[in-house]
C-alpha cells in the first residue's frame, strides 16, 4: 500500500473529537470502559459457547463469530483512540492509517453478512424446522462463513487499494478519532468520484442486498409465526428472533445516516452515529443475545462455575 502514496503523504494526525483537555479526559474514560466491556462481553459469548456443547448448533456458531468479528473490530480501532487521547503526538503513518481503514470497512461487511446469515439460519428454523438440520448442515455453515469472509476481504481491499491513489494536498488533519472513508476523502485534492461511485455501488451489493433478504426472510417468519395455533408457541418462536432484530436494527439504523448520502453531506453529526456503530453495537451485541437467551445464561453459569471449581 505505500507503493501507491500519491501524494507523498507520510502520516495523518487524528484530532479527535474535541482539542479540549477536559473533553478528551472524559472520552478517554469513556472509550476505555466501553471498550472493557465489549472485550470482555464478546470473550464472555465465545467461551460460553465453546465450553457447552448444547450451544454447538448453527445459531450459536454464527453468534461466536460475529462476537469475534465484534472483538477484531474495537481492536482496530479504540486502543489507537485511547493513545491518541493520553498523547501530545497525535500522528498515525500513512500505512497504519489505511491498515485501519481495510479492517474497519471489511470487519463492517463481515458484521453484516454474518447478521444475514443468521437471518437466514432464523428463516429455515421457524419456516421449515423439519428440514433444519439438513438445510443448516456443518458443512453449508463453514462454506457460508467462508463466503462471508471473502467478500468482506475483497470489499475492504477494492477502497483500501482506490484510497492509495488518492492525493492528498490540503491539511492532514483529520478531526476524527480513527481513519474512516468519508473523512479521508475529503481530505483529498484529487477527483475522488470513482471512490464514491465504488462506495455507493459496492455498498448497495454488500449491504442493500443483505438488508432486503434479511426483510424478506422476516416477513416469511413473520407469516409462519402468525400460522402457529398456540400463543405460548407464538412467543418462543418470536423470542429466538427478537435479539438478531434488535442487532439488525441498531447496526443499519447508525450505518445508514453515515453511508448511504452524498459525501459533501458528511458532518459532525454523521461522526456520532459512526461512533454508535463502531464502538457501541460491540458493546451491546453481547447484552441483547444473552439478557433474555436462557441457553446462554445456562452456558455462563457453567463456564463461570468451571472457572471457579478450578480456582477451588
Amino acid at each position: 500500500m505505500e507503493g501507491g502514496n500519491q501524494s507523498g503523504v507520510s502520516e495523518f494526525l487524528l484530532l479527535g473529537l474535541s482539542e479540549n483537555p477536559e473533553d478528551q479526559r472524559v472520552l478517554f474514560w469513556v472509550l476505555l470502559s466501553m471498550y472493557l466491556v465489549t472485550v470482555v462481553g464478546n470473550m464472555l459469548i465465545i467461551l460460553a459457547i465453546g465450553f457447552d456443547s448444547h450451544l454447538h448448533t448453527p445459531m450459536y456458531f454464527f453468534l461466536a463469530n460475529l462476537s469475534f468479528t465484534d472483538l477484531f473490530f474495537v481492536t482496530n480501532t479504540i486502543p489507537k483512540m485511547l493513545v491518541n487521547l493520553q498523547s501530545q503526538n497525535k500522528a498515525i503513518s500513512y500505512v497504519g492509517c489505511l491498515t485501519q481503514l481495510y479492517f474497519l470497512v471489511s470487519l463492517v461487511a463481515l458484521d453484516n453478512l454474518i447478521l444475514a446469515t443468521m437471518a437466514y439460519d432464523r428463516f429455515v428454523a421457524i419456516c421449515h424446522p423439519l428440514h433444519y438440520a439438513t438445510a443448516m448442515s456443518p458443512r453449508l455453515c463453514m462454506l457460508l462463513l467462508i463466503l462471508c469472509w471473502v467478500l468482506s476481504v475483497l470489499y475492504g481491499l477494492i477502497h483500501t487499494l482506490l484510497m492509495t491513489k488518492v492525493t492528498f494536498c490540503k491539511s492532514l488533519k483529520i478531526h476524527y478519532i480513527f481513519c474512516e472513508m468519508n473523512v479521508l476523502l475529503r481530505l483529498a485534492c484529487s477527483n475522488t468520484e470513482v471512490n464514491h461511485v465504488v462506495l455507493m455501488a459496492t455498498g448497495s451489493f454488500i449491504f442493500l442486498i443483505p438488508c432486503g433478504f434479511m426483510i424478506m426472510s422476516y416477513v416469511w417468519i413473520v407469516r409462519a409465526i402468525l400460522r402457529i395455533q398456540s400463543a405460548s408457541s407464538k412467543y418462543k418462536a418470536f423470542s429466538t428472533c427478537a435479539s438478531h432484530l434488535a442487532v439488525v436494527s441498531l447496526f443499519y439504523g447508525t450505518l445508514c445516516m453515515v453511508y448511504l448520502k452524498p459525501l459533501h453531506t458528511y458532518s459532525m453529526k454523521d461522526s456520532v452515529a459512526t461512533v454508535m456503530y463502531a464502538v457501541v453495537t460491540p458493546m451491546m451485541n453481547p447484552f441483547i443475545y444473552s439478557l433474555r437467551n436462557k441457553d446462554m445464561h445456562g452456558a455462563l453459569g457453567k463456564l463461570f462455575l468451571r472457572k471457579a471449581s478450578r480456582q477451588g
